[in-house]
């Protein structure tokens, strides 16, 4: 097998002797996507970096418990959200004030990275920093990554009627933070 599709990729993670160029190819295809999807929800360039790695050894030690319900993308972008919960729930438990986390989120949007970045866009991310996690989350998946809600549906594991309406309250959020603060 040759092909870098995801029907391809499946079967070489699940036959031993391709497991490793199997989970390379694969990768290759879904580091940056998964990157950003968790650099979104942590912000933190360290941390998003950490927590790739994490998700990354995780897809590899469970590789060939794969069945091919959803798409690969979307168990990595279950990987990956469960995995970012888990250090937002962290992180909450160390970080107890807004004040402190609005001071951190600031810091790290406007740091050395994003000189040349808009204050607006700082703003809008400062705006979704203060949306609850599963707002957060849904918000990120429909915006930024553009997934339906179908499968966001399978890669959080809710109805597609209680995303509809986290998305819709993340959104009136981010208007209302955005007309306050800007």
């Amino acid at each position: 097998m040759t092909g870098t599709d995801d029907a391809s990729i499946v079967a070489m993670l699940k036959d031993p002797a391709q497991k490793d160029k199997g989970f390379i190819l694969l990768m290759n295809l879904y580091k940056e996507p998964i990157y950003w999807h968790i650099r979104r929800l942590v912000v933190s360039h360290e941390d998003a970096e950490d927590i790739l790695q994490e998700t990354f050894i995780k897809v590899y030690r469970h590789s060939g418990s794969f069945r091919g319900d959803s798409k690969i993308f979307t168990w990595l972008y279950r990987i990956s959200t469960n995995e970012c919960s888990y250090h937002l729930k962290k992180r909450k438990n160390v970080i107890k004030r807004t004040g402190q986390i609005n001071g951190e989120v600031s810091g790290e949007l406007s740091g050395n990275d994003m000189e040349n970045s808009k204050e607006i866009l700082v703003k809008f991310q400062l705006a979704i920093q203060e949306l609850p996690r599963k707002q957060k989350i849904v918000f990120n998946l429909r915006y930024y990554d553009e997934l339906s809600y179908e499968e966001i549906s399978k890669v959080m594991g809710s109805s597609i009627s209680s995303l509809k309406t986290n998305y819709h309250l993340a959104s009136e959020k981010i208007k209302k933070y955005l007309i306050d603060h800007v």
